[in-house]
């Protein structure tokens, strides 16, 4: 089922555009045919003649993901991130991505079943309990349905929510869950009923937090122009767009330094800062202190 919830959204994205928008390549490490959980298999190519020339490469694993020690494998992944390939988890596929050394100082997640496992095996990185995690180059889900969540998000991000909409509504799943939502509630329950297009901005600010989008490009995904969401923005929450942005993205943060001892400029990469000083300077006009000094609160 993950794998399928990975590959269908993308189908799907194909099926509707006037051009094919991804190609999907099946992969293993040996190559063939690979059974299926269920009666079946899929065709994939071998790891070593599959090169490179990747936009995101996902490892899906179940089972138990912890006993996967393929040092090949774990050496194609990191070539694959020492050339730019952004990396993805599904279902177990985030414990194989930290084994190989490729989740340190990122936000992920994983399949409520292997998670405290992980937490336990695993402190170079923040795990979270989410349905999917994207962090800058890493695209990491629970598995099941989550995949179906966590590719309309990149797909609202690369051709726009409506587009992203369409496939939902063509596979009858009429409501698209943003990434956390098993610990919070809904957007509409959390910022009051907004409108449609404040509650489809607000999903993309919550699932890009360590690669901001700028105000011109959440309007265009949500199909409005930049002035006619920062009026809807002023009217439903009392603030612009960029500084509910800024808001989500600085929680996020406090969230990280009271939980974590993960080192403040890692923090400011992983909530979209990029330098330290511009995160320390947000951080402490919207909390009147330092992220260190938020952190030593805690400790």
């Amino acid at each position: 089922m993950s794998t399928a919830a990975a590959m269908e959204p993308l189908r799907a994205a194909n099926l509707f555009s006037d051009a094919p928008l991804y190609e999907i390549v099946p992969l293993s490490v040996a190559g063939g045919a690979v059974a299926s959980s269920l009666p079946g298999a899929m065709d994939t190519v071998p790891i070593s003649k599959a090169g490179d020339d990747f936009d995101v490469v996902f490892v899906v694993a179940g089972g138990d993901p912890f006993r996967v020690q393929d040092q090949a494998l774990f050496t194609w992944l990191r070539h694959l991130d020492r050339k730019g390939v952004a990396l993805g988890g599904i279902s177990g596929g985030s414990a194989i991505l930290a084994n190989a050394g490729l989740m340190e100082n990122r936000r992920f997640t994983i399949h409520w079943h292997h998670l405290e496992d992980l937490r336990a095996r695993f402190d170079r990185g923040w795990l979270e309990h989410r349905l999917y995690v994207i962090d800058r180059d890493r695209y990491t889900c629970a598995g099941g349905t989550a995949p179906l969540d966590m590719m309309y998000a990149m797909i609202s991000a690369q051709h726009g929510v409506s587009f992203a909409r369409k496939i939902s509504d063509w596979f009858i799943q009429t409501e698209i869950r943003i990434a956390d939502a098993p610990q919070q509630a809904s957007v509409a329950a959390r910022y009051g009923s907004p409108p449609r297009a404040v509650a489809e901005a607000l999903e993309l600010m919550e699932s890009h937090i360590a690669d901001p989008l700028n105000l011109d490009q959440i309007a265009a995904l949500v199909g409005l122009s930049a002035r006619q969401l920062q009026r809807q923005f002023s009217k439903a929450l009392d603030l612009s767009v960029m500084h509910v942005y800024r808001d989500i993205r600085l929680e996020t943060a406090r969230e990280l330094l009271r939980s974590s001892h993960i080192p403040l400029g890692e923090i400011a990469n992983m909530t979209g800062f990029g330098a330290q000083a511009a995160f320390s300077s947000a951080y402490r006009q919207r909390y009147g202190q330092s992220p260190r000094e938020g952190r030593s609160a805690t400790t």
